[in-house]
């Protein structure tokens, strides 16, 4: 006779052997928890990080793209210019290049009381090398014909010369008693337009030049 086993009932089982079955049964459900987990955890890709800031650097100076000439070594000397006249300390003064006739007269410790000054383009460029006269004429023979008017020295003051219509640039035309930027700039257009000066009353046909600039500016300009 073949004998058959079956397995014995919950009942037939002694507690120490159905404790010995639960521990089991713990640690295979435990170790069937972290294998789950660790699957699905290592089975997903690692999030994508954002790559790293670059380093802020300072912007490059802009193209010069006006097409004008790059500054020179000689356009960063400084200017020394000489000061005669009614000033605090005659003499030579260096300014920095750009400077205008005020800082030159500033330079030379500042006018003295009683110069006239409300004839003097003070906001000129200076060029190096030049010599203002401040608050006197400036001798004869110091100045070529057209070249610009000493600060503090007038056309129509004795040495002063005429500046002459036809050959006067902008900054020559500024330096006249009465004009400025705009109204030298008409002067030009006015030559551009009808050719040469040929009567210094001819600059009353310009806009923005009356009877009573006029007066002032005949004394100082010529026809030549």
């Amino acid at each position: 006779m073949v004998e058959r086993w079956l397995p014995q009932g919950p009942a037939t089982g002694s507690p120490s052997r159905r404790r010995r079955f639960a521990v089991v049964a713990v640690l295979l459900g435990v170790a069937a928890v972290a294998g789950l987990t660790a699957w699905l955890t290592g089975g997903r890709p690692e999030p994508e990080r954002p790559p790293p800031l670059p380093v802020a650097h300072a912007s490059p100076a802009p193209a010069n793209d006006s097409g004008a000439e790059p500054s020179t070594a000689a356009d960063a000397e400084p200017l020394v210019v000489s000061v005669v006249g009614k000033v605090a300390e005659p003499g030579l003064v260096t300014v920095p290049p750009g400077s205008r006739v005020a800082d030159a007269i500033d330079a030379a410790g500042g006018a003295r009381r009683g110069a006239d000054l409300l004839t003097v383009n003070l906001a000129r460029r200076l060029s190096d090398g030049e010599q203002l006269y401040v608050g006197i004429p400036a001798p004869p023979g110091m100045q070529a014909p057209g070249a610009p008017t000493a600060a503090g020295a007038t056309s129509g003051e004795p040495g002063a010369e005429l500046v002459d219509l036809n050959a006067a640039d902008q900054a020559q035309l500024e330096e006249l008693s009465g004009v400025g930027e705009v109204t030298a700039q008409r002067i030009l257009d006015w030559r551009a337009e009808h050719g040469r000066f040929t009567a210094v009353e001819q600059l009353r046909e310009i806009d923005g030049i009356g009877e009573k600039r006029f007066e002032q500016l005949r004394d100082q300009v010529s026809v030549r």
